[in-house]
């Protein structure tokens, strides 16, 4: 099963609730228009994109003459395509390069980690890995078997150690190593607690620092916001409490596996005009890919891909 198809499976919960508003006859009429609005709202994209993006789509529909199906949803996949932000570099490709990943427990950071690692060993970018999520024992033992996996070392200290102070290692050895690409797994952090968001900023600000002082020059850091499709709207309480903490610079959405509504990716795009760097369907490595907005729009609202 290809991508797409993986990708349609995970956004089949939204598409179905699409479909069921394109199951029209006659006219598009006013109730169209009603449903398609609420529709999307119940997608997690949010009022103000569901409003927006229905008088658009109502306006082209009127000033196009587009009454199938067929028409209003290829024109809703490319508006709402419109929605995303571009990313102005790609931190897993464009080395050398640090990222940080954080999130909330349980959205799948140090899964995604050892995705990334395993996909960028295998394009050949000389990577490592800083298990700096100290408190879980798991994290550390996760990381370890991806890092055997993909042939990439892992930095780590003992559970309980100052996980500013791995950051800081992992950059030594990167530097030591000519390591192109360092991949930081973090503690999972609650974005409502104040006192947990300031230690994760000084794991930020130490990482920063480090890596603007690396011999063979900077190394720029970028910090990655992983976050559970299936939170719904959660999610965007999430990316603007961590942003505001941390000013982040793309997010990794996971975890669309037919429970989520996917609309959520639309709602954290628009609100911080963040480019969505990720996005996975599935537990395989494979299932993990750069984000395409259109593509995603089109499996979003059933469109052919």
């Amino acid at each position: 099963m290809g991508f797409f198809e993986n990708l349609s499976r995970g956004l089949q919960r939204s598409r179905e609730a699409i479909n069921e508003i394109f199951y029209f006859g006659g006219e598009v009429d006013e109730s169209f228009w009603e449903d398609l609005e609420d529709t999307l709202v119940m997608g997690d994209m949010g009022a103000d994109i569901a409003i927006s993006v229905s008088d658009d789509l109502r306006e082209l529909a009127a000033r196009k003459n587009l009454k199938s199906a067929r028409q209003l949803r290829e024109a809703l996949a490319d508006r709402l395509a419109e929605t995303f932000v571009a990313p102005e570099r790609d931190p897993f490709s464009d080395v050398p390069s640090v990222v940080l990943f954080v999130g909330i427990n349980g959205a799948g950071k140090t899964t995604t980690v050892g995705k990334i690692a395993s996909a960028s060993a295998h394009a050949g970018i000389k990577t490592i890995i800083g298990s700096a999520d100290t408190f879980r024992a798991a994290a550390i033992e996760q990381l370890d078997v991806w890092g055997e996996r993909a042939g990439v070392p892992v930095v780590k200290r003992e559970r309980g150690a100052d996980p500013a102070s791995v950051c800081y290692d992992v950059l030594d050895v990167a530097e030591r190593e000519g390591s192109e690409l360092v991949l930081i797994d973090t503690a999972g952090r609650l974005h409502t607690s104040a006192d947990l968001m300031r230690e994760l900023a000084k794991v930020v600000n130490v990482t920063r620092k480090r890596a603007a002082s690396c011999a063979r020059g900077p190394m720029p850091v970028s910090v990655v916001l992983v976050i559970d499709a299936a939170t719904g709207q959660n999610g965007l309480s999430q990316a603007l409490e961590f942003n505001e903490a941390l000013g982040i610079d793309g997010i990794i959405m996971t975890k669309l596996d037919g429970t989520a509504k996917g609309g959520i990716a639309m709602a954290v795009a628009s609100k911080l005009k963040l480019p969505i760097l990720r996005i996975g369907v599935g537990e395989q490595v494979d299932d993990l890919q750069p984000f395409d907005a259109r593509e995603f729009c089109r499996a979003l609202v059933g469109a052919d891909a």
